[in-house]
This record gives structure tokens, C-alpha cells and sequence, in this order.
């Protein structure tokens, strides 16, 4: 492998992918230099878009690429194991959407791959890499808010229900949880690591059974976390990081440039990022940094981090928690 460029290739050309390829160009020791679809022909057009020398019809022929060292999945995410597995297998680095997984098992299954091999595999949680969370975490851990009480985080945009549509598919993991919740239980990890079963959720169901709103509470002892998601509303889409001394407000948290500490009703400090993309260049540098250094386990999104959304998202959904209706 180049020691200075990896180089990338793109599973599936979905809208997402879109944001990865823009801002991949303001990392300098990365390049896309392959995308795959089902479709040759959508493969083609993208690879044309955006000047990616290599189109491939399916999958295989990407991850036998010998010019492509590492991977990124965007696809739907119950396809996130078959595909992850086979470049693993193939030898590519892995950076795979979330939910990396739909199960435990599953991503226990490609951490074992992974470290059999010695590929970097990493679930891409871009949350934890923008500025302004960092920044917030680095608040709690000087002190600037006191002890932690309390952490508060939503995440939920309308989607109209039609029983065909991917994020409402019971079968390909739909619902609110998966697609939006993944947000709010990743943000709650960074301030809280332990895991502890929900002790209060409000369960709501569409019509074929997705879990259309979901609010929880986790008591921690000596603090607590108040989370919701919703395919219901609009929600406001903040995390509230509150403390004995102070607290925290990040306005729409998934996608943040800004992070503001306050004291009471008064603004005692902020901070905003100066980035020039949409804010996936932080994980993408990482990621690379992490490749070209022969690191196969980020420092950022741990494999611990993973387990515990998966698992956090496996007690929510399981006929125990939905019993404890509201």
C-alpha cells in the first residue's frame, strides 16, 4: 500500500455517499479510486461525476481490486454485514455506515474478521469526530460543568409510513431506532460507558409493527440520560450535557459546528468549527490516519462503542422494554 494516499473504494452510490466523496477531497492522503453498485450502469455515471477512474457492476470485483486498500459501505443496513464481511475477507480496510450491524453477533462476528485480518474496521460514527463534540466532551472532563446529572438527546425527522418504504421495513431493520435512534444512544455513550437497561420507555408502533417514537430514561445512580426518537416529528434535535456547575447546549448534535457552556442562564464559553465540508472529513482523516499507521482499532469509535449502541438498541426493542410502555 501507498504509504502516504489510501486509496478508497465506494460501496453503493446512494445520497450519502455523495456527502462522503465531496468532503473526502479536502483530506490529503486519501483518493476514491473505485465505486461499485448493483447497477453497472448507476456505477458508471458516478464514477463519471465525479472522475473515479474504476466503475464495477456488483461487489466482488471492487474488493478484488488490488489498487483499493480500504472500503466504505453506505449501503441499506442489513447489507452491511454480507458486504463488510467479504472485503474484510479480501483484505480491505473497512469504514462502514451506521448501524454498523443489526445484531450483536453480527458485529462481534466482523470484529473477529477484522482483527483475523489485521484490517482497520470502524463503524463511521461521524458524530464523535466533529469539533464541537470533542469540544464538549473536553468540557465535562475539565470540570466546566461540575458532576454530570444529566444527559438529554433527541433525534427524529416526519417520515410519512408506507409499509414499503425502507425505513419503515420491519425485515430490512426499520424503524426509528436503527435509522435515527443510533444518534442519541452514540452521543449518551461518550458522557455515560457503562450500559444499563433502560427503566422507563414509551413505545409507539406503525401499523406492520416499526417503531415509529420511542422515548427512554437510563438511571445511571448518580445521573441519567433522557433520550427520544421519532419518525412521528420533527424533534428539536439538541443534546443538553448538564451538570452540577453548569451545562452544555449543541444545537442539531448529529451534525453540529457549534458547542455553547453555560453557568446558569449566562454564556460563559462556545466554541464553532471553521470546517469547509459537511463535516465527514474529520472521520475520513481519521480513518486514514489510522490505515496508513497500521492501527486497526480506532481510539475514537472503539469497538466497545459499537457493542454498546448494538446492544442498547437490541434492550429497547426486545418484548421486555416495550412492555414497560407508558
Amino acid at each position: 500500500m501507498n504509504n502516504r494516499t489510501v486509496r478508497w473504494g465506494i460501496v453503493t452510490t446512494g445520497r450519502i455517499t455523495h456527502t462522503f466523496i465531496k468532503d473526502i477531497a479536502l483530506v490529503n492522503n486519501a483518493e476514491v479510486v473505485a465505486v461499485a453498485a448493483r447497477s453497472g450502469a448507476n456505477a458508471k455515471i458516478f464514477a463519471e461525476t465525479y472522475g473515479i477512474p474504476n466503475a464495477y457492476e456488483g461487489y466482488d470485483k471492487l474488493f478484488s481490486d488490488p489498487n483499493v486498500d480500504a472500503v466504505y459501505i453506505a449501503s441499506p443496513h442489513t447489507l452491511h454485514i454480507q458486504q463488510a464481511v467479504s472485503a474484510l475477507q479480501a483484505g480491505k480496510h473497512v469504514l462502514c455506515e451506521k448501524p454498523v450491524t443489526t445484531s450483536v453477533n453480527d458485529l462481534n462476528l466482523l470484529i473477529s474478521i477484522a482483527k483475523q485480518n489485521n484490517c482497520f474496521f470502524m463503524e463511521a460514527m461521524w458524530t464523535y469526530f466533529l469539533p464541537a463534540i470533542q469540544r464538549a466532551q473536553r468540557w465535562v472532563e475539565e470540570g466546566r460543568i461540575g458532576k454530570l446529572l444529566h444527559v438529554r438527546a433527541d433525534f427524529g425527522y416526519p417520515i410519512e409510513y408506507d409499509p414499503n418504504r425502507r425505513e419503515y421495513d420491519y425485515e430490512l431493520a426499520g424503524g426509528c431506532l436503527y435509522e435515527m435512534g443510533i444518534y442519541p444512544i452514540a452521543l449518551n455513550y461518550l458522557f455515560h460507558k457503562a450500559f444499563i437497561q433502560p427503566t422507563i420507555t414509551k413505545y409507539s408502533r406503525a401499523p406492520n409493527g416499526a417503531e415509529d417514537d420511542v422515548v427512554w430514561h437510563i438511571d445511571y445512580g448518580d445521573s441519567h440520560a433522557s433520550l427520544h426518537t421519532s419518525f412521528k416529528a420533527k424533534l428539536p434535535n439538541v443534546a443538553h450535557i448538564i451538570g452540577t456547575e453548569g451545562h452544555i447546549v449543541i444545537d442539531e448534535f448529529f451534525r453540529t459546528k457549534q458547542a455553547t457552556l453555560f453557568v446558569l442562564d449566562d454564556e460563559v464559553d462556545s466554541f464553532t468549527d471553521n470546517r469547509l465540508g459537511s463535516g465527514f472529513e474529520f472521520q475520513i482523516a481519521h480513518a486514514c490516519d489510522c490505515i496508513s499507521r497500521g492501527i486497526t482499532q480506532s481510539d475514537v469509535v472503539t469497538f466497545d462503542a459499537s457493542l454498546h449502541c448494538q446492544r442498547m438498541i437490541s434492550a429497547l426493542r426486545s418484548p421486555d422494554s416495550q412492555s414497560q410502555n407508558i
